[in-house]
């Protein structure tokens, strides 16, 4: 745990005691803050309340008292209007922020040289943030990971100077922490979304972009149009920049380059300094790092850790010893030649496309609750998909999809577990020599079937261990 000395004896509004708001609560008693929590659920107040933090109806509370509103990063700041705790805390003048404030503020105090990472972005935020932590625990660093990812922020050891903090922000959690200052901060990518939490796309570009703004160095996408906005504006700037790619050469900074050896494709990270480019990582045969989108996870990683001191021989060997995220291409074994990977986290066309662009004859697991658009977008990879297993809701829409864009085989399999024993079996009678995927990659909500894509992912993997044959990667 951090705790939060920076609002000693103030007495402070709490809103929202989910696991964030708890820890954000723990944090600040630790601290020797005053309290007053409140949650719209029941069962929240509840639990809080079972560890002795004080319980108080914030509705009819005086806020004249209050120091400021800390507010749950899950609860409406501004959009599609402000949260009625933030209209009380405005109303009083106190102001209203977040736990990724509190840890800034924090570290600003105890230990302002310790070295924090932030990653934001509209994809690739975890596994980004997981590569980099894992790449620095390797190296022998002492490394605390979480925000947005897993652990919240201020349930995590308190800033020191020979400890490095990995956080991933979303932009609920930036447009809290006005004072965010990272030593290296990361943009990512940018494509619209949340945009029921922040109005417009400017506003979400802004948000994001004020991350890069208040870091030391400033890691930036450049594959995408608004962010290469961003790198051009921090260039201009005058402060640190080190721009990455996953799909073009730079003049300078980290870019991944593909190229065919053996009739393979194989992506190498090449960093350029100076303008002058050197290879300082092979991902070929790194089935963790897998695909287009992994390429830039990879550079940016390599960028950030080579910014904190280490080698490129350390990042590289950090690299080959990834072993990835639970639900996101995640490699879980395989029977011959077949290999079985869930893309559970997967839940819409966009994040799908990325697994589809990672492997030749798929035999393909998808569908659940459909997002708007379908699987329209994902047209021109269909002649990657040797077959199609539909599954849940979105089954009629989907095969409807496949109908009109034709050259696609599919069959209805209802349900995962059905899904499962036809692709196996397919995919094992499949001809060649090369491998073959069997794929949950959905494009869909969990919804139906599941009640989150953790719980399908996990079932997924149930179902792909118990087949005979299964052998886990590293087996052999």
């Amino acid at each position: 745990m951090t705790p939060i000395t920076v609002f000693a004896g103030a007495r402070v509004a709490l809103f929202g005691l989910g696991g964030s708001g708890l820890a954000t609560a723990r944090a600040l008693l630790a601290g020797r803050a005053e309290v007053a929590a409140w949650d719209d659920g029941q069962a929240g107040r509840d639990k809080a309340a079972a560890e002795g933090i004080t319980i108080v109806d914030l509705a009819s509370a005086d806020w004249s008292g209050f120091a400021a509103l800390i507010l749950s990063p899950g609860v409406p700041l501004t959009h599609p209007q402000p949260h009625w705790t933030v209209e009380k805390a405005r109303a009083a003048g106190i102001e209203v922020i977040g736990d990724v404030e509190l840890f800034f503020r924090e570290r600003a105090r105890i230990a302002p040289a310790a070295p924090v990472v932030c990653i934001t972005g509209t994809n690739g935020k975890s596994t980004t943030t997981a590569l980099i932590a894992h790449v620095l625990r390797s190296a022998g660093r002492d490394v605390q990971m979480g925000g947005n990812i897993g652990t919240a922020v201020l349930a995590l050891e308190p800033p020191a100077e020979g400890r490095v903090h990995v956080v991933e922000c979303s932009s609920y959690q930036i447009d809290l922490a006005p004072s965010i200052a990272p030593s290296v901060g990361i943009q990512m990518n940018l494509t619209p979304d949340h945009l029921d939490r922040h109005g417009t796309f400017e506003n979400y570009r802004a948000i994001k972009e004020r991350l890069i703004a208040g870091s030391d160095i400033a890691v930036v996408g450049v594959d995408d149009e608004p962010s290469k906005q961003m790198a051009r504006r921090r260039a201009a700037s005058g402060r640190p920049l080190v721009k990455i790619s996953g799909e073009q050469p730079l003049d300078e900074g980290v870019f991944a380059g593909v190229t065919a050896n053996a009739g393979t494709l194989e992506t190498r990270i090449v960093q350029v300094r100076d303008g002058k480019p050197r290879i300082v990582a092979n991902l070929a045969g790194i089935g963790s790092l897998r695909g287009s989108h992994n390429a830039q996870n990879a550079a940016a990683a390599f960028a950030t850790c080579f910014a904190l001191g280490l080698s490129a021989d350390e990042i590289a060997a950090g690299f080959r010893s990834y072993p990835g995220l639970a639900h996101r291409m995640e490699e879980i074994g395989r029977i011959g030649r077949v290999v079985f990977i869930n893309d559970s986290k997967a839940t819409n066309a966009d994040s799908t496309e990325k697994a589809l662009t990672s492997f030749r004859d798929i035999f393909w697991i998808l569908g659940g609750k459909a997002k708007d658009g379908g699987i329209e977008s994902l047209r021109r990879y269909f002649p990657n998909i040797a077959k199609a297993y539909l599954i849940g809701a979105a089954s009629d829409l989907f095969a409807a999809t496949f109908e009109e864009a034709g050259g696609v085989i599919y069959e209805r399999s209802g349900t995962l577990d059905v899904a499962v024993a036809n692709a196996t079996r397919d995919a094992q009678a499949h001809e060649g020599t090369g491998e073959i995927a069997v794929l949950l990659s959905p494009a869909c909500a969990s919804f139906d079937q599941f009640p989150n894509f953790e719980v399908r992912g996990d079932a997924f993997r149930g179902l792909v261990k118990a087949l005979p044959g299964f052998e886990p990667f590293g087996a052999r």
